[in-house]
């Protein structure tokens, strides 16, 4: 016989077999559960009405489909206290009944969760620690449960930080036990509290720019992360859920439409066709720059209407023969700090970085070629690429393309790069390989004798050649993102986590709005990323000058004279995230307390800058 039983908020069938007793059941219920042989049980019904022994088998075969509830019993003297006239909400609760009530809980065991306390009438938050400190010691219990759990925690307090490897063994070790103890469909708030548990223990994994630090292991808006993925690859077998709707977001990345930073007078009806007639036909390229910075306006509606986003070359085909045009349209668009922030951080930041972390990769006979490439270009084979494209290529190994929601085949970084560059030989025809070529999205035709010396770079877009302004692999790669943005082009499937990353941790741009690989959130945030986020949080202070009082100079010749404050010492434009940078240092999992930078930060404006009353500081930091 098959009897449905629920303990906690788990539903579980108990086989027992003809003519079984009350206390065989119970013994039954004990092992499903896993609850200690001393545990004494109480039973219910769905109405929530107990169940007896002297009724038990009478009432089941009456009502073979009940689902029998069963829950820890308790005491005596815990029912007296709790009696209806003791037991009130918390807000009308006298302090006797509150001392009443705190001893109460203290009786009653850890593992019963909060839905067990509720259905006993008893609050959750004073039966338990809270959240916070209870799921570290939950994650750490489990892995200390689970094989290969100590050796998590021994790489961990060695290296300060965990392998791609080791993390996914962390996050398949607690799907798990999360299963094991919840179930198979565990709801948001259990899935919230391991991954909080994670970055708790582990604080270096800890993400500081998305709200509770968490999402990159489960994010319960959107229901993504290591930790949903695990889940859902372990109950791909069963039924599925019904699919959660995802909130439209607005238009990220390439496909936004933008207001340009500076721009010269832009041209408008007859005007502006005289001047696109002129570029035809101009064979000045100063010219040609300067009537292409004239109807850059007119460019950027074309490109963003659906019904004419095709016709850009036709319109301007300048493009395919003058370089830099590229460039120069970017340019307009974001500004000179922004456009040169690849060229210029690459090689010495970004660069060793991404040398460093591909060699904690399973090394392949490909892998180890971009390796070798990008390290030692001198000793490297001609049909190797040279070492800036080597170390990108290496980039698109860390962040590999994945198959996606609508199920499309998953393919190699190997096959993706093709997708970013490609090689052609000088002595065989561009047309026939154009042709043969599908697809929109635009990559780099790097055309020459041997991948390691490449002659000259093209940006293809729909079959369309544009010459590229660069002489080598890294600047050519520059024109190729710049593209995107410049013919509002989406990122190709393949390389949208690698484009992401460029976007959002090089050029900083939309780097607080835009959705991530969880693996960038994880190795890869940086400096930029953390002045933009303290940025738009706190904003720019501009110190001003404040007169302090006056000084009575006593000596001998002395001079009545103003106290200012030393502003030449500060400044011209202070941003909040250059002193947090000083005070809360990366991987830090948390910033200082109230009186701490903050409150420092606020108190050096008071006395400078004039910025804030000192009656307004916390006492800690007063003067």
């Amino acid at each position: 016989m098959l009897l449905k039983v629920k303990y906690l908020n788990v539903k579980k069938y108990i086989k027992l077999h003809a003519g079984f007793t009350y206390l065989e059941f119970i013994s039954e219920a004990k092992t499903k559960f896993g609850l200690p042989d001393a545990a004494d049980l109480d039973i219910f019904d769905e109405t929530d009405t107990a169940v007896e022994e002297d009724i038990f088998l009478e009432l089941l075969e009456a009502q073979p489909d009940l689902c029998l509830t069963i829950r820890e019993k308790i005491s005596d003297e815990v029912n007296q206290i709790i009696s209806p006239k003791d037991f009130c909400p918390l807000a009308h609760s006298t302090p006797s009944s509150s001392d009443t009530l705190s001893s109460l809980t203290d009786t009653i065991s850890l593992s019963s969760s909060d839905s067990d306390l509720r259905e006993r009438g008893i609050p959750a938050g004073r039966s338990r620690s809270s959240k916070d400190s209870s799921a570290p010691n939950m994650v750490k219990n489990a892995l200390t449960r689970k094989p290969g759990g100590e050796e998590i925690l021994e790489e961990y307090n060695a290296e300060n930080s965990l392998s791609h490897r080791t993390r996914r063994q962390l996050v398949n070790i607690l799907a798990s036990d999360m299963t094991e103890r919840h179930g198979r469909i565990p709801s948001r708030k259990q899935k919230e509290k391991y991954a909080l548990g994670i970055i708790t223990l582990f604080p270096s994994l800890k993400d500081p720019f998305s709200p509770n630090g968490y999402e990159h292991f489960y994010d319960g808006v959107k229901g993504t992360g290591y930790i949903a993925w695990r889940l859902k690859t372990m109950s791909r077998s069963t039924t599925k859920r019904p699919v959660k709707e995802v909130p439209v977001h607005q238009e990220q990345g390439p496909k936004r439409r933008r207001l340009a930073t500076t721009l010269p007078q832009q041209l408008d009806g007859d005007a502006c066709k005289e001047a696109i007639s002129f570029l035809v036909h101009s064979p000045d390229e100063a010219s040609v720059f300067q009537k292409m910075k004239m109807t850059f306006q007119h460019r950027q509606d074309l490109v963003h209407d659906p019904q004419r986003t095709a016709d850009v070359f036709k319109t301007f085909p300048r493009f395919l023969d003058v370089k830099g045009l590229v460039n120069q349209d970017f340019l307009l668009l974001f500004g000179a700090e922004t456009a040169t922030k690849l060229l210029e951080k690459w090689d010495m930041s970004f660069k060793p970085k991404v040398i460093k972390e591909a060699k904690q990769l399973t090394q392949s006979t490909d892998l180890c070629r971009l390796i070798k490439a990008a390290e030692k270009p001198t000793e490297s084979d001609a049909n190797d690429w040279d070492s800036d494209m080597a170390s990108l290529l290496l980039l698109l190994q860390l962040l590999p393309p994945t198959a996606g929601r609508k199920r499309r085949t998953k393919i190699s970084p190997t096959d993706a790069a093709h997708k970013m560059v490609h090689f052609h030989k000088s002595c065989c025809s561009i047309d026939e390989h154009l042709q043969a070529r599908d697809g929109k999205q635009p990559y780099i035709l790097a055309v020459g004798r041997t991948q390691n010396s490449i002659d000259t770079f093209y940006i293809a877009v729909d079959k369309q050649l544009i010459p590229c302004q660069a002489t080598s692999s890294l600047s050519a790669f520059d024109e190729l993102f710049k593209s995107h943005y410049v013919f509002n082009l989406s990122y190709d499937e393949s390389l949208v986590h690698l484009y992401s990353f460029v976007q959002t941790t090089i050029f900083n741009i939309d780097a607080t709005s835009t959705d991530e690989s969880p693996r960038v959130l994880e190795k890869f945030d940086t400096e930029a990323k953390r002045k933009s986020y303290f940025r738009e949080k706190w904003g720019i202070v501009d110190p001003v000058e404040k007169t302090l009082g006056i000084r009575y100079d006593t000596s001998r010749g002395g001079e009545t004279r103003e106290l200012r404050p030393p502003c030449s010492t500060v400044p011209p434009v202070l941003g909040c995230g250059e002193l947090c940078e000083t005070e809360w240092g990366y991987g830090q999992s948390e910033p200082a307390p109230a009186v701490g930078w903050l409150a420092e930060y606020k108190y050096f404006q008071s006395v400078l800058c004039g910025v804030y009353r000192t009656e307004d500081l916390p006492a800690a930091v007063g003067p």
